[in-house]
C-alpha cells in the first residue's frame, strides 16, 4: 500500500518564493502543494485545502505570520505549521514556537533538504533551521538555566532519555520508534510523560530542555 501524498499550503507574500518552493517540492513524488497563497488569503486557503503541512511566512506586510498561526491554533489540531524567515535571529521566531510552531526554516534552506524537513514536520518531528542560533534561541525561549534543566532530565527513566535525545535531533515519532524498536504509540506515551515531567507544551521545548542539560551536545542538537 502506497503511503498518502503530504499536502503542503506554502503562505508567503512573496510570489517569487511561493514559486520556488512548489517546485522543489514538487519535484518529488510523495508531496503535493495544494495552494499558495498570501496572508491575506490564507485562512480561507487552508479551510478549503485541508493540508498537513503549512509553510508560513513569519512576516507579510497586512497580515502577518504570529496573527495567522493564532487563529490555526496548532496546540488544539490541524495542520502542522512551520515558520518561514529569512533571518534566522528574527525575533518573532520565539513567540511563533510559543504558539504552536512546530519548528522554522530559512528560505534559502538547501533544496534538497527541503522535501526531508517537510516530511519530517508531516511525521511530527521537530524542525528547527541548520541555520539556527541556539544562543538566540535560547535567550529568547530559555527561562530554565542548565541546572534546572538537569534536574528535570533526572526525573526521566533510562528509556524516556533515550527517546528525548532523538526527539532533540527532530525524530517523529515514528523514526524513534524504529530506532528504538518499539511502537509508535509507546513513544507517543514517553513523549507524553517527557512534555509532563518537564511541565512543557511541546516537543521543541522539550528539545531545548534536553539541550540546555547537556544531552544533545554529541548528538547535534535540533535540525
Amino acid at each position: 500500500m502506497e503511503n498518502p501524498m503530504i499536502r503542503v499550503v506554502v503562505i508567503d507574500d512573496e510570489a517569487l518564493v511561493r514559486s520556488g518552493f512548489r517546485f522543489i517540492l514538487e519535484a518529488v513524488d510523495d508531496i503535493v502543494v495544494v495552494g499558495a497563497t498570501d496572508g491575506h488569503g490564507a485562512i480561507d486557503l487552508i479551510t478549503e485545502t485541508d493540508p498537513d503541512v503549512v509553510l508560513l511566512d513569519i512576516r507579510m506586510p497586512g497580515r502577518n505570520g504570529l496573527e495567522i498561526l493564532s487563529e490555526l491554533d496548532p496546540h488544539t489540531g490541524g495542520p502542522v505549521v512551520a515558520m518561514l524567515t529569512t533571518f534566522d535571529t528574527d525575533s518573532y521566531i520565539a513567540e511563533a514556537l510559543r504558539r504552536g510552531a512546530a519548528g522554522y526554516l530559512v528560505k534559502d534552506t538547501d533544496p534538497e533538504q527541503l522535501p526531508h524537513l517537510v516530511r519530517s514536520l508531516a511525521a511530527g518531528g521537530v524542525v528547527l533551521s541548520a541555520e539556527a542560533s541556539r544562543a538566540v534561541l535560547h535567550r529568547q525561549l530559555g527561562t530554565v538555566d542548565n541546572d534546572i534543566a538537569k534536574k528535570q532530565v533526572a526525573q526521566l527513566t533510562a528509556r524516556e532519555r533515550d527517546v528525548l535525545v532523538l526527539l532533540g535531533g527532530g525524530a517523529s515519532n515514528t523514526e524513534i520508534g524504529s530506532s528504538l524498536h518499539l511502537s509508535s504509540g509507546t513513544i507517543k506515551d514517553h513523549v507524553s510523560s517527557i512534555l509532563a515531567k518537564f511541565g512543557v507544551a511541546t516537543r521543541v521545548q522539550a528539545a531545548l530542555v534536553a539541550d540546555r542539560a547537556g544531552l544533545l551536545e554529541t548528538s547535534g542538537g535540533t535540525r
